[in-house]
């Protein structure tokens, strides 16, 4: 069967930039898709996307003019159903046979199962032999190219992710009948469709397909743009149309341009700078641009008096600039723009942004200056008319609730001895409450009600031009951290305890009223704030126990809510479980770790790597089999004594073990006692000989009762011994 590529563009307005990359990857996957399941394409096919500002295509390669024929079995119904007790068909059956487009014969030749080609009889769906079920084999002609095509394009359409759809009319003059208003994303003028250099007859969205596109708006070289062939289009655009279609290669146009630019900026200023570094911004400019044109800007230098985080702010988020900052960070006057147009004097369009964004730092700079002329802790009480949530109050009253979980956070810290000298624990107490109490303040300033991301990192800066501590500084802006995946923790411990608190209190608030995570659905950003209390209990190492900061939260909402730490904490357990996969630890080796339901997280890390240091160990599966076992015996006798009576040891196999047992154990213990849970684990592995014997050639159960309950109580001690550190018999393959 000879192939040939296809290429298939729909030619539209400006195109949402958020949902560019998204519905030309969809579109794209689809079409292989349908056509693969069609026959027309096959393994070997590739779809290459295309998405631009104007555009959404796709090439794919190995695909047929018409797929091959093939034989379709169609399922019936059970033959007693079908035919009748002669074995005539029923007129159940004729009108089966007959919505197939299956002939019957005439009466006089009678009609019966032996003579209609292509019905069988087949053993029933539960494959007994006395329920036969009727199927009809038909044979069927490969699908055509056009019809397949229109299948997959109509099929791909429908299933766009569209984030909001618009209606517009049709000209009067449509070519096709029935159409005079079409719902898209965005109004769509054309349909280029080529298979090697020959149109398929399509049409959607009231147009019909044809061999030309339209290129650059400004910047084509024909308009239209003809395409001879479908492998020509992707030079062809660049050539003629002036135009990088392809998302992926744009991206990286853009990437390397950025550093280029970069380059040159840092040869004028003398010292290394480069762009600053977002994915989604470099993303949506990818979205805006059809031919990126990167030009070098500034502004005056009087603005970089206003935090820099401000600026780049503005810069990216209103005008879609990437900034340039040095190697330390520190951002310059330097910034970057993209045009979509190549101009022969850039003067202009440079001089055009410069005063754009003037006015914009203008106002940044007059925010700043405003805010400081009130401090903080005279803000706090406008929180009282700020709605966190109907059912669980003010921003005033969640920062109390804050407050309190901090403050007991932080004394549990100093009971554990996690706070240790030069600080003072008094002065540490005083700072968490002061951090604690003044970090939703910045929600009523100026600058944060115009770019909320700013939340907590102006409230550091406020903080530290009121005159307060830098430990208190930094804790109220950190306090949200992190904020992302991968985002660094707060720097100081004040920062993490309140930032542990803040999360906390989210956490706790939402499940007690019943706002859990749903699905794909996490509208609280549950499962963020989740990561971020387990990453600071790990990281941190703090020596917190789960259910001692569940507590706190919970008494902090007093009658508010309902308790939910049970589910909270399943949550958390199982939020941890996905994190430690992220960091390349295994299925069983976790599941091992947190099946004993650690209530301090702190040494979560130390008891996987040790549960990993004896998982390679030649003796590990040997014992896990037997603790396994061992587990097993005891779930069936409830509670039960680890007290072993020797005089009671009758056969050399149980003596041996007990005795190895006695011998293991203090060695055992002094490793656990100082934190060695490798050496401890890896201390157990003497025992593998003596339990293999025990099992082999002991009775655990025996008839006589005490020598029963005291076997029972030895492979109880044996399993105490086994799981301080994990339960061992998860590795048990």
């Amino acid at each position: 069967m000879s192939t040939q590529n296809l290429l298939l563009e729909l030619f539209v307005e400006e195109l949402p930039p958020k949902a560019l990359q998204k519905l030309g990857d969809a579109f794209s996957s689809r079409l292989l898709e349908k056509l693969r399941q069609l026959g027309l394409a096959d393994a070997s096919s590739h779809a290459t996307p295309y998405a631009s500002p104007r555009r959404l295509g796709s090439h794919i390669t190995h695909v047929a003019a018409q797929a091959s024929d093939q034989m379709v079995q169609h399922k019936l119904m059970p033959a007693a159903v079908g035919l009748d007790g002669a074995g005539m068909p029923t007129p159940a059956l004729v009108k089966k046979l007959s919505g197939l487009g299956v002939s019957l014969p005439t009466p006089s030749q009678g009609p019966n199962q032996d003579n209609i080609q292509g019905l069988k009889r087949i053993e029933g769906p539960s494959g007994k032999a006395d329920a036969p079920y009727l199927v009809f084999e038909q044979h069927q002609q490969g699908l055509k190219l056009e019809q397949g095509l229109q299948m997959a394009l109509d099929e791909a359409l429908a299933k766009l992710p569209i984030p909001k759809l618009m209606t517009y009319q049709l000209e009067a003059n449509c070519e096709l009948p029935g159409w005079s208003s079409v719902h898209f994303v965005r109004p769509v003028h054309g349909l280029l469709a080529l298979h090697g250099s020959e149109v398929v007859a399509v049409q959607a969205l009231g147009l019909k397909s044809g061999a030309t596109t339209r290129g650059h708006r400004f910047e084509a070289l024909a308009d239209p743009v003809p395409v001879s062939h479908a492998d020509a289009y992707h030079n062809t655009m660049r050539e003629l149309g002036a135009v990088i279609a392809s998302f992926g290669e744009r991206r990286q146009e853009i990437e390397q341009q950025l550093q280029q630019a970069a380059s040159s900026v840092s040869g004028l200023l003398g010292r290394n700078v480069q762009p600053v570094q977002d994915e989604a911004l470099l993303d949506e400019v990818t979205a805006l641009v059809e031919r990126p044109k990167v030009l070098v800007c500034q502004f005056d230098q009087e603005f970089l008096s206003v935090p820099q985080e401000c600026l780049i702010l503005t810069m990216k988020a209103n005008q879609k600039y990437f900034p340039l900052l040095d190697v330390s960070g520190v951002l310059t006057n330097y910034f970057l723009v993209f045009s979509n147009i190549n101009p022969a004097d850039p003067s202009v369009v440079v001089g055009g942004n410069e005063r754009v964004v003037r006015p914009r730092l203008a106002d940044a700079q007059f925010f700043f200056n405003q805010d400081r002329k009130v401090p903080l802790t005279s803000r706090v009480e406008g929180l009282h008319k700020v709605v966190y949530h109907n059912k669980l109050g003010s921003q005033a009253e969640r920062m109390q609730r804050v407050l309190s979980m901090a403050h007991h956070i932080a004394e549990l810290l100093i009971e554990a001895g996690a706070i240790k000298a030069p600080i003072v624990h008094a002065d540490f107490l005083n700072q968490v409450d002061t951090a604690s109490s003044l970090s939703k303040a910045d929600l009523l300033t100026d600058m944060v009600g115009e770019f909320p991301e700013l939340q907590g990192i102006m409230g550091g800066y406020y903080a530290r031009h009121d005159g307060l501590d830098d430990a208190i500084a930094w804790a109220v802006e950190d306090h949200y951290k992190p904020r992302f995946a991968g985002d660094v923790l707060p720097r100081n411990m004040v920062g993490v305890v309140v930032a542990l608190a803040d999360k906390l209190e989210t956490l706790v608030g939402m499940f007690g009223i019943g706002n859990v995570p749903t699905g794909d659905k996490d509208p609280f950003a549950l499962r963020r704030h989740a990561l971020g209390v387990l990453r600071m209990l790990t990281e941190k190492q703090l020596p917190l126990e789960l259910h001692q900061v569940l507590t706190v939260s919970v008494e902090a909402f007093g009658p508010l809510i309902q308790d939910p730490s049970i589910a909270l904490t399943e949550f958390l357990m199982d939020r941890l479980a996905g994190l430690l996969r992220d960091q390349g630890y295994g299925p069983h080796e976790i599941d091992a770790v947190l099946a004993l339901h650690p209530q301090r997280l702190d040494d979560v890390l130390t008891k996987l790597e040790a549960v990993r240091t004896f998982a390679s160990l030649p003796e590990s599966s040997a014992l896990a089999a037997a603790n396994k076992r061992v587990g097993n015996i005891l779930k069936k006798l409830g509670s039960l004594e680890s007290v072993v009576q020797p005089e009671l040891l009758q056969e050399p196999a149980e003596k041996a073990l007990y005795e190895a047992i006695q011998l293991v154990l203090p060695q055992a213990q002094a490793f656990l006692k100082a934190g060695d849970l490798a050496a401890y684990l890896k201390s157990l592995a003497v025992l593998r000989v003596p339990v293999d014997a025990f099992f082999e050639g002991v009775m655990v159960n025996a008839e006589d009762e005490a020598l029963r309950l005291n076997r029972q109580s030895l492979i109880k001690q044996l399993h105490q011994a086994m799981n301080r550190v994990a339960d061992l018999s998860r590795l048990a393959a």
